[in-house]
């Protein structure tokens, strides 16, 4: 893209190729510093909740929601998934990222294939209901928007579709994979039978 681009300024106007180049910099360098802020003060929230003890009644408040979507039993990978999801929740999604990974490895059984509480995991990742996108409301101000908090509504809704969408989608196929095992189990193809 750097390449075209430049080609293009080359043709098209080439006396304006440092500076377009030196501005697009600055302002690159000057979003990721105001996105440090937003993630540095919102990372901090969320190690005071984890040094605090919070985290650990999180897990509690989210038990049934986290014991009905994985399936599992495991305090510090509920505390896991449970901060993973806080974040997601406020819109963090980068934030949330250690979070899931530390709780994926705790999900992973070592067959390789993925089980049903790790794609669970990264349904509810990709699909999470954001509750206050402090992320996009960042960019927006960043970007000089008047009122950068007005998508706070329309992303709670369509996070909310995607997420019910999402997780329906999983339980429907977890429950279909579950009856296909049951009936190889009945059923054990012949040797030299081709599925």
């Amino acid at each position: 893209m750097v390449v075209v681009s430049i080609s293009f300024l080359i043709f098209n106007n080439p006396g304006i190729i440092l500076s377009t180049m030196i501005g697009a910099s600055t302002d690159a360098l000057t979003l990721a510093i105001e996105l440090c802020a937003v993630y540095a003060v919102w990372l901090g929230i969320l190690e005071i909740v984890d040094a605090s003890g919070l985290s650990q009644k999180l897990a509690k408040l989210l038990h049934p929601i986290i014991k009905w979507l994985f399936k599992i039993d495991d305090p510090e990978t509920e505390k896991m998934i449970a901060l993973n999801m806080s974040a997601n929740m406020l819109g963090l999604g980068n934030a949330a990222t250690p979070m899931g990974i530390s709780a994926m490895k705790r999900l992973d059984n070592g067959s390789g294939v993925a089980t049903h509480a790790i794609i669970m995991l990264i349904v509810l990742n990709s699909t999470s209901i954001q509750l206050l996108p402090s992320t996009v409301i960042g960019l927006r101000a960043a970007a000089g928007s008047v009122s950068p908090a007005d998508i706070i509504l329309p992303t709670l809704i369509s996070t909310i579709c995607t997420c019910v969408v999402g997780v329906t989608l999983v339980k429907l196929f977890g429950k279909l994979r579950n009856k296909l095992q049951k009936k190889d189990k009945l059923f054990p193809a012949k040797r030299g039978d081709e599925k």
